[in-house]
């Protein structure tokens, strides 16, 4: 993986960083696993504007990632690496002895041609997909399940991973890509390596424009805003805004609004750091 720089023949590319997309192996994606993706612009079911900053930007359809990877024993070869603009994670299409073909998120350093399998028994390699009691311990994994055949929720980003660090009974710990270190039942599913497009917090998009692109609208800055419309608006000449804080009035850059009776405290051995 790599970033370009681009020259600068205009303002815009002046800062402009983009992907070199050198992993990528095709453009086109496969039609069997697109389904089409509606846009809200940030309104409910009444036309009511509920999510500001959202809003335009260029038609998407979904591809359809298999989280579960819970198509055990059966090999599958990667057949692409492509590019998803429903996430900052390259995604791979694998076709399955069987005939079926299904995208999977791709892990750093998977290529075309290279075979991948789940399950019991599978070997710990880039790709595969086993439960956490067959992972030898201090394994970068990503693509992490919470609860058993549900699905990974966790580390699926770019360049994510978390590192299993140890096995005790029916629990394994697992060290978040947070830093938080936590409890995961060892039934839970895990990808072996780093998710692919690590690159990714290198772009710099250059213009306002291509925030635009993306389905981002513009954003007033809390400071300009009138007393009414923010606690951190008003005052004479540019006031600071005091101490940061939502709309809300909740407090931002440390303050901690996790609930204390959350019922999943229990299985986190160590918060993240501030």
């Amino acid at each position: 993986m790599s970033v370009r720089k681009l020259k600068p023949i205009t303002p815009a590319q002046r800062f402009r960083v983009v992907n070199g997309f050198d992993t990528l192996t095709t453009d086109k994606p496969e039609k069997s696993l697109l389904a089409p993706k509606k846009r809200t612009g940030g309104r409910n079911n009444k036309g009511k504007m509920t999510a500001r900053h959202i809003g335009g930007g260029h038609k998407k359809r979904y591809r359809i990632i298999d989280f579960k990877r819970n198509k055990f024993g059966v090999e599958a070869e990667v057949k692409s690496i492509e590019y998803d603009p429903n996430r900052s994670a390259f995604i791979a299409l694998v076709e399955y002895t069987d005939g079926e073909k299904r995208y999977i998120i791709a892990q750093s350093g998977l290529k075309v041609g290279q075979k991948i399998s789940s399950g019991q028994g599978v070997a710990p390699e880039v790709g595969n997909a086993l439960l956490l009691s067959e992972i030898p311990l201090g394994t970068i994994i990503s693509c992490i399940e919470l609860v058993p055949g549900r699905g990974a929720v966790i580390a699926r980003s770019a360049g994510a991973f978390a590192q299993l660090m140890a096995r005790d009974g029916r629990f394994a710990t697992v060290k978040m890509p947070s830093g938080e270190t936590r409890l995961v039942l060892v039934t839970c599913m895990a990808s072996i390596g780093v998710v692919s497009n690590s690159d990714h917090q290198l772009l710099v998009s250059g213009k306002a424009g291509r925030s635009r692109w993306l389905g981002r609208r513009p954003r007033t800055r809390p400071v300009a805003m009138n007393p009414v419309d923010h606690p951190m608006g008003g005052g004479e000449g540019r006031a600071s805004g005091g101490h940061p804080r939502s709309r809300n009035g909740i407090p931002a850059k440390g303050f901690r609004t996790r609930s204390k009776t959350k019922s999943s405290n229990k299985f986190i051995i160590e918060r993240r750091k501030k």
